[in-house]
């Protein structure tokens, strides 16, 4: 029966099952360094997000608007000027805030961020209460205590005059403390305070509650598209470039030039410290390159945000693995159809999109993260030109070894063939030359008949090797007698023995064991096994052939009394064109060929070639070869 060890199939089939196992093992490469790359992106890839958002940020910015906020800012100007410093801010602040409220259009609405939790001169507090209580949609903050954990409350005297109370809190980040995104909301226990950026835009729009989902909020008939998360809802704050930012106004020098309370006219005012001596908790933007900036020009920023609805909300999380899992694709589909530089530069329009991928979306108020698709793309083109490197390699290598292959042939077709060619050269040279009886003339005719057809069979049979060894034949399906194979082989070997006075033995092949497979082939087999022991053994020895079955093989060997080998030699006696020391001393001629063909021979008919020798003693080839059921 044929077993695929036994016979291949065709040259175009095995060319397929090449290319399905390397299309198989490349995509599985391919496979493997996309899960890399998402495992990468995953687990270090925020910094490297951060810094591309950061970088995005910068480089695209939104159309210029019209700001609808003002800060009325405590800076080092103004605490330098009020005597006691931030201990005695309250009477400037509170003449400051009166000179607002008096402007037309009144202000939208006004946004405290200062600790009122504290009692002062009870004369200027209720001077500042006074002025609250005159002030329109005022919104005070609120912070967050932890012993007793609570909300810590502004002074009743104060809060009585809220038309809302906000926290102030933002939320850096933890790769770099660079605040991209403040929690709209706060919860402690059961009691929520919304950011105070949200509220001054609730009540600058009209009021009414915020309707929440777990998806969004819509405040004042804005939706605000940010989903709750365990830190609550964060929204990216789309911060003005720096010479376009929210204006300040210091206490200062509204108190000193009472007319600039005209520019809060129809604002909305955020009123907080921005003096950098007096705040604990500097911030920095994408914008901060290395400077830092206050809470209150960050709500105000926000407030912005909302206005304009300037939301960066981020893509679905299925599209960042799609979309790299893309490049990878296209990166190994360029490096394995695309010829030389065309796939580099297929390489290069890869990286371009998974660089200009997330700044696209970017421009379209989505945030795209970063790391996985420029990880996925870098990793996707480094893998595949290196794996078509290596196939490139491999099929030069191979090409190499086709060639020296040939060169091998080409030894063994001068060697092989010279005896038959000299015998056919001189016997037309002797007809041609003189004048011979009829009888010299028949048998020299013979002769070229006989070794001609010799010479026609060898080069037979090196060509059907040389098909097996590139796969481009199967072999013959035939029934083949051990005993009968032999006893052919012995009788083509006999005269170059009785030659050398060697005897040839056949021991008795019990029950004529059959073999399957190519009978020329594995009749080539056994006669150069026949002619190399006889070839060197010294004269007036024995060469012995014994045949076998022995659990579901035929066992054949041949055993000589010859040189011998050692157990370096026996190694290498099957590569091509190796010959033993002894044997290049032997003065016998040969190639060091014949043994590596009868190796392919057995190995194709799916068995195996044993060897047992010691030097000066003799040496015996078993061929152990699937017996015919």
């Amino acid at each position: 029966m044929r077993t695929p060890r036994t016979f291949r199939r065709n040259l175009d089939d095995l060319k397929l099952r090449r290319r399905l196992k390397q299309a198989i093992a490349y995509s599985g490469l391919l496979g493997l360094i996309f899960l890399i790359a998402v495992w990468i992106s995953y687990g270090f890839g925020a910094q490297l997000n951060n810094y591309a958002y950061d970088a995005m940020f910068r480089l695209y910015q939104p159309k210029p608007w019209k700001l609808d906020s003002v800060i009325l800012a405590i800076d080092e100007a103004t605490i330098s000027w009020v005597d006691g410093g931030m201990m005695n801010i309250r009477r400037p602040l509170a003449r400051a805030l009166h000179l607002i409220d008096a402007v037309q259009p009144a202000p939208k609405a006004v946004a405290v961020d200062l600790i009122l939790t504290d009692r002062r001169d009870p004369e200027v507090d209720r001077e500042l209460a006074g002025v609250f209580r005159a002030t329109p949609n005022l919104v005070l903050s609120s912070l967050i205590l932890d012993d007793p954990l609570g909300w810590e409350e502004p002074r009743p005297e104060f809060a009585r005059w809220a038309a809302a109370k906000g926290h102030v809190y933002a939320k850096p980040s933890d790769e770099d403390n660079v605040t991209r995104v403040i929690p709209l909301d706060k919860h402690v226990l059961t009691q929520q305070r919304w950011a105070i950026a949200l509220e001054a835009f609730r009540l600058s729009r009209g009021g009414g509650t915020p309707l929440e989902s777990p998806d969004d909020v819509e405040v004042a008939g804005t939706l605000i598209p940010f989903k709750r998360t365990d830190a609550g809802r964060l929204m990216r704050v789309r911060y003005l470039p720096p010479d376009r930012s929210v204006p300040r106004i210091s206490v200062k020098a509204l108190l000193e030039h009472p007319s600039r309370a005209q520019e809060f006219a129809g604002k909305v005012v955020f009123v907080g410290v921005t003096a950098a001596s007096q705040v604990s908790d500097r911030l920095s933007t994408p914008y901060s390159f290395g400077a830092t900036t206050t809470g209150i020009e960050i709500h105000a920023e926000a407030f912005e945000t909302i206005v304009q609805r300037l939301f960066l909300t981020d893509v679905p999380l299925s599209w960042p693995p799609l979309f790299s899992l893309l490049l990878v694709v296209t990166a190994g589909l360029c490096f394995a159809y695309l010829p030389g530089w065309r796939a580099y530069a297929g390489a290069v329009v890869v990286l371009a999109a998974a660089v200009t991928g997330p700044y696209i979306f970017f421009t379209h108020q989505r945030v795209f993260p970063f790391a996985m698709p420029a990880t996925a793309a870098t990793l996707g083109i480094a893998a595949s030109a290196a794996w078509q490197a290596l196939i490139i390699r491999r099929d030069l290598r191979r090409a190499e070894a086709e060639r020296a292959r040939y060169q091998q042939a080409m030894h063994f077709v001068t060697h092989e063939m010279r005896t038959p060619l000299s015998a056919i050269q001189g016997s037309s040279e002797l007809i041609s030359r003189f004048a011979l009886n009829e009888e010299k003339r028949q048998q020299m005719a013979q002769l070229i008949n006989s070794e001609s057809k010799r010479l026609a069979r060898m080069v037979e049979i090196f060509l059907n090797v040389e098909r097996l060894s590139a796969g481009q034949m199967e072999l013959k399906h035939e029934e083949i007698p051990l005993k009968d194979m032999v006893q052919v082989c012995i009788e083509r070997t006999r005269p170059l023995a009785e030659r050398k006075h060697i005897g040839l033995k056949l021991e008795p092949i019990n029950g004529d064991p059959l073999l399957c497979g190519d009978r020329e082939l594995m009749e080539y087999a056994c006669y150069n096994l026949l002619t190399n022991a006889v070839k060197y053994s010294p004269q007036r020895t024995h060469v012995t052939v014994s045949g076998r079955k022995e659990n579901g093989h035929v066992l054949l060997a041949v055993k000589d009394q010859g040189i011998g080998m050692d157990s370096r030699e026996v190694k290498k006696v099957f590569q091509k064109f190796y010959r033993t020391r002894k044997a290049e001393e032997s003065g016998e001629a040969g190639t060091g060929i014949g043994l590596s063909i009868v190796q392919q021979i057995v190995e194709q008919h799916g068995g195996r070639i044993e060897v047992v020798s010691q030097p000066g003693i003799g040496s015996c080839f078993t061929l152990v070869l699937p017996a015919q059921n």
